[in-house]
């Protein structure tokens, strides 16, 4: 493969394509790029969150829950334990009961504590711009250490709201450690299974921009009050043009 097949490749993807070799054996530089990336994927996976840094953006108003997981070797050994609310955190919960909410919203670590330390903020004040002069009665931020996506069923259920979006850090690959996924839910529900679910992926400075994640983000919220529904039942009509503004197809 080419020099200049390789320069070009490289311009459209983070792939580890056509990498420069002597004899059987890739370059030390691609070598140690990879080990580099494999290393912070798995920091990535295996470092507890600190949730420090958003408390005190969101001026101490997060509201911490936490799973069923005692820890992150049980949360990646035991994934049901990561989709469970702990006891504790569901007395948490009951004291918001009855308040009345149209959104949920919740934060959780997932497999990715990276992703949530290092995105999380900024794609949250573009959720908010998009949200300011919105309607709905959203419910406080809640953080859930040690949780995964159906975690925020419950929080969901419990407020008895319309919809709730799950913002969480995704399986980190080898170019892409800090992805955030967003899920959103139309009336969640304890046991909710993954068809019903909306996901806007790779949501990281390099990938899926914050601006455009929260802009599908208020569609599909918009779209899931209009309709009634979510998942495979809910069509994604909005369509992304190259100025970043969108439009519906006729």
């Amino acid at each position: 493969m080419s020099l200049d097949f390789r320069k070009k490749a490289s311009e459209y993807t983070q792939a580890r394509i056509g990498l420069a070799y002597s004899g059987g054996s890739i370059c030390t530089k691609d070598l140690l790029k990879f080990r580099f990336d494999h290393a912070e994927a798995k920091d990535a996976v295996l470092t507890e969150c600190d949730w420090s840094e958003i408390q005190s953006f969101l001026n101490g108003s997060l509201i911490l829950l936490h799973s069923k997981a005692n820890s992150r070797s049980e949360y990646l050994l035991r994934p049901d334990l990561g989709r469970v609310l702990s006891h504790d955190s569901n007395k948490v919960l009951d004291s918001y009961a009855g308040k009345k909410f149209d959104i949920s919203i919740a934060v959780a670590d997932g497999l990715s504590s990276l992703a949530v330390q290092k995105n999380f903020i900024p794609f949250f004040k573009e959720l908010n711009r998009t949200f300011e002069n919105s309607h709905y009665a959203i419910s406080p931020v809640f953080g859930v250490s040690l949780g995964r996506v159906a975690s925020g069923d419950e929080i969901g259920e419990k407020l008895d709201t319309k919809v709730h979006i799950q913002i969480i850090g995704e399986r980190p690959g080898l170019s892409s450690a800090d992805s955030l996924g967003i899920y959103i839910t139309y009336q969640p529900k304890k046991f909710t299974t993954d068809e019903r679910r909306n996901c806007i992926s790779n949501v990281r400075p390099e990938g899926y921009s914050f601006s455009l994640a929260a802009e599908k983000t208020f569609y599909l919220v918009e779209q899931m009050m209009l309709q009634k529904v979510s998942g495979v039942h809910l069509k994604d009509r909005l369509v992304e043009l190259p100025d970043s503004k969108n439009f519906l197809e006729s």
